[in-house]
């Protein structure tokens, strides 16, 4: 959609979302009380920060039902934000897409386009980053570029998540919340003073809740199906319901201020997860016609591949069809006896038995069910699934900040982390106890931080800056598993990634006069990354499909065939990918640059100019031998934005408001290549938009917030080898198709009304988002299109005047919309599918606080 011309000043001023952060010990004004944040590397308010935010405190947290990062998609403009991505089985894998530019993928050698920030530490990867907001003080949401302050990885925007310090005085506070799905949440914060000057604090938190999508048995005859423990995974567990939690978190602190100029905070946090892996719905099955189901006179000799009237890419689940349902005459006039034969397995390569005319022999007792439209689900809440069903996560750290007043107007101030994360999933995403796809993994990731940061002010605070220095490292390794097509194709995808990257960052602000003030930024990065894959197939599908079946005496295919199929390691007969190259370097300049003027002291008018930045990487999941290992660049957007802020009727309206235009170059996206989901940078896009964020307060017991958003957002070019022509199933990819994850509006509306009810109040809370449609991935597979939604949240809290508690009751979702937030069209593997959001849900609330 085009922004047609015409004027949305009315509409824009009318609907607007507000910044909830405020600080807790700010004085109480009447109206809107001030918000204070710490976008620019220090505390000032909301109101002064010349960049489009939407921040968020605890009490706006709790009573809007947001209990993780991505909870805070419906109430953030231009902001999509998903719990899990495709086939990454886990809701602790985070989905950020901010102003169109964003990353669907949780592979290690890809890093994500929007940062997300726990008390200024950058996580690396973007499993674990959906966080359970325990203890949380404010979250800020910061859109367009932040390569100056927020650095590498931050092109998209960036997510700060502030936790609360302990007080000096003793305070016990938390919540016990009972639901649907059987849940059961508990959580609560114990704030102790220890002596003058130190305090302490450990938060807590443990949800459990049944999963919405129940796996039933098969109610035909699935036949005598190989069970799906036979082949490679990082796991084996199953279960009897997927889409359920069970998590807990632990946080702890020690904050040193005894009021002189040195300050220190030290923590440390833990979460761990074992719960089902995310709900998972078959929306088609592919098996068309393809190199496996054409016709034999056309196959490259020696072959079982037909290029001629076949389709491009390998469509395993017609071979898988194929096999069981030919004659052996049949198999052999393909060359595909070797193709249809004996398979490998845990048990070792070919010790398994093959699939070659098992509908067709003389046993009948052997027969097995194809791969078909009977497996398509006939209910988004029940599967027939009996595979992999689980989502593992380890992951903690340790943070160390400390605070030096070097004089009365400039601080010096370090940030040292260490944090660890172990993952491991696994999720049957083909709807049948029929092993056609299945996908684990197991990543663990280890990284460390250092950052300085020289902060003050000077002029009589006319002149703010900030300068400082950044290193980074992360040290892991990810494993893949997928089984495709009974034991057709069989990945093992290892990998072990190093990356080092250093910053230097400095930023001025100043006001030259009352009526006018500029901005200028800049940082420097330069990243050193090592990756090296050695992605397999254990099923030997190269060596058969060429039947090149020599053995070593070891029973693995020997160097000689190796070499003549192309496998880069002879030695290593399964590998597709050579060691080299497995360096890369990337260095960057992202400048920012800004011009503040302020008609009264109440209204503030911006316009600035801001560069982002993320590196590049290595292609790692295709499933051919190959040369060298595919690389992809670097990825940039350039932001004109323009915006004012303001606060006016005596602090009874805030009225924010941004346009913006990008222009986004070499885009890293997701794009299947056969069986294989593999990263392109696929041309180049320009996004424009603009969102409008308010809060009116007409009385003490009236607020209303609301918020409107816009985007336009398409390719203004895509290199060829990223096209993907329109088709049956996809809208493709080419000059002017929408990017995905990027709705034309969204707009949200939440009132809030409380009433004096006997000795307490009642807080009643109402919170409506609508969402355009959108694509929910790359090549805009039309089964995978999010419709346009309307999700409604509703509330009522009860407090009592003089009592140490409160009770909500509350429910999300009311009109029980249901629409797939992520997906994947595994054409060449036979399955389109998807996970569908979560149902209507209640929950009842008891908060505490002595």
């Amino acid at each position: 959609m085009r922004l047609a011309p015409v004027s949305l000043a009315v509409l824009a001023a009318a609907l607007a979302t507000p910044a909830f952060a405020q600080d807790a010990g700010a004085e109480d004004q009447g109206g809107i009380r001030e918000i204070v944040v710490t976008a620019q590397k220090r505390a000032e308010d909301v109101q002064d920060v010349p960049i489009a935010i939407s921040a968020f405190d605890a009490t706006s947290l709790q009573e809007r039902a947001v209990g993780s990062v991505a909870a805070l998609s419906g109430i953030t403009p231009n902001v999509t934000l998903d719990a899990s991505t495709p086939f990454s089985g886990s809701s602790a894998v985070l989905g950020a897409t901010i102003r169109g530019i964003g990353s669907s993928d949780f592979a290690f050698n890809i890093d994500p386009a929007v940062g997300v920030y726990l008390d200024g530490v950058y996580l690396g990867r973007s499993i674990g980053a959906n966080q359970d907001l325990l203890d949380v003080e404010r979250i800020e949401v910061l859109k367009g570029p932040q390569g100056t302050l927020f650095g590498r990885n931050s092109v998209g925007g960036a997510i700060s998540i502030v936790t609360k310090n302990p007080g000096d005085k003793f305070r016990v506070t938390g919540d016990v919340t009972v639901g649907s799905f059987e849940r059961m949440q508990v959580r609560g914060m114990v704030e102790l003073p220890i002596t003058e000057g130190l305090s302490s604090s450990l938060a807590f938190s443990m949800l459990n809740r049944q999963g919405y999508q129940k796996r039933v048995a098969y109610d035909g005859d699935a036949g005598d199906f190989d069970s799906w423990e036979l082949f490679p995974a990082s796991g084996y567990q199953s279960g009897s319901r997927q889409g359920g939690d069970d998590t807990w978190s632990l946080r702890g602190k020690l904050h040193w201020d005894n009021g002189s100029t040195f300050r220190a905070t030290l923590s440390g946090d833990f979460t761990k997860v074992d719960q089902d892996s995310t709900a998972n719905t078959v929306l088609a099955v592919t098996p068309i016609s393809g190199p496996f189901a054409g016709l034999a006179e056309n196959n490259i000799p020696g072959t079982g591949l037909d290029v001629v009237t076949g389709n491009s890419g390998f469509l395993f689940a017609g071979l898988y069809n194929f096999c069981i349902g030919a004659t052996p005459d049949e198999i052999a006039a393909r060359n595909a006896q070797n193709l249809c034969g004996p398979r490998s397995s845990t048990g070792g390569y070919l010790s398994l038995a093959g699939l070659g005319s098992r509908n067709v022999d003389a046993d009948p007792l052997n027969d097995v069910a194809p791969y078909d439209s009977r497996w398509v689900s006939q209910d988004i809440d029940e599967s027939w699934a009996t595979g992999n069903n689980f989502s593992k996560l380890n992951q903690g750290g340790v943070g160390l900040d400390l605070e030096l007043d070097l004089t009365d107007n400039v601080m010096l101030k370090s940030i040292s982390s260490w944090r660890k994360l172990d993952f491991a999933a696994g999720v049957d995403l083909d709807n049948s106890p029929l092993p056609i796809l299945q996908t684990s993994f197991s990543v663990n990731q280890e990284q460390w931080s250092q950052e300085l940061q020289l902060t003050g002010s000077a002029m009589d605070g006319n002149l703010n800056f900030v300068l400082g220095g950044y290193v980074f490292n992360e040290k892991g390794k990810l494993h893949d598993y997928v089984t495709f097509a009974g034991g057709l194709l069989q990945v093992d995808g290892p990998g072990d990634v190093d990356t080092t990257a250093y910053a230097g960052f400095g930023q001025l602000d100043w006001r030259v006069s009352d009526l006018i003030g500029f901005t200028l930024g800049g940082r420097w990065t330069r990243e050193d990354k090592t990756y090296v894959g050695a992605q397999s197939d254990v099923n030997g599908f190269n060596y058969k499909l060429f039947n090149c079946m020599d053995l070593t005496p070891a029973g693995i295919p020997t160097q000689e065939c190796a070499t003549e199929v192309g496998f880069p390691i002879p030695s290593e007969p399964f590998r597709y990918y050579p060691l080299l190259p497995k360096d890369q370097e990337f260095e960057n300049f992202s400048f920012k640059a800004g011009v503040q003027v302020y008609p009264t002291d109440d209204v503030m008018l911006y316009g600035s100019f801001s560069q982002g930045y993320k590196t590049g990487g290595w292609t790692t999941r295709l499933s051919n031998p190959l040369p060298t290992a595919p690389t992809f660049g670097e990825e940039k957007a350039e932001t004109w934005e323009v915006g004012v802020k303001s606060t006016l009727i005596d602090r009874r309206l805030q009225l924010n408001a941004a346009a913006f235009s990008t222009e986004y170059n070499g885009i890293q996206l997701n794009f299947q290549e056969g069986v294989s989901p593999t990263v392109q940078n696929a041309g180049d896009a320009r996004i424009k938009g603009f969102e409008v964020e308010a809060v009116a307060a007409p009385t003490d017991n009236f607020q209303i917030t609301a918020s409107i958003g816009y985007l336009d957002a398409y390719y203004t070019d895509v290199a060829g080898p990223a096209q993907v022509a329109a088709n049956p199933f996809q809208l493709g990819v080419f000059a002017g198709a929408d990017l995905p994850k990027a709705p034309d509006w969204k707009i949200n509306i939440s009132p809030r009304l409380e009433l004096p009810v006997g000795n307490g109040s009642l807080v009643l809370l109402g919170d409506w988002t609508h969402t355009t449609s959108m694509r929910n991935d790359t090549e805009g597979t039309i089964l995978l299109m999010r419709p346009a939604t309307d999700i409604v949240n509703a509330s009522a809290t009860y407090r009592p005047d003089d009592a140490n508690w409160d009770l909500t009751v509350g429910a999300t979702n009311l009109t029980d919309e249901r629409y797939l937030v992520t997906g994947q069209a595994q054409i060449a593997g036979g399955v389109i599918y998807g996970t569908y959001s979560r149902p209507r849900e209640w929950y009842v609330r008891v908060g505490f606080n002595f």
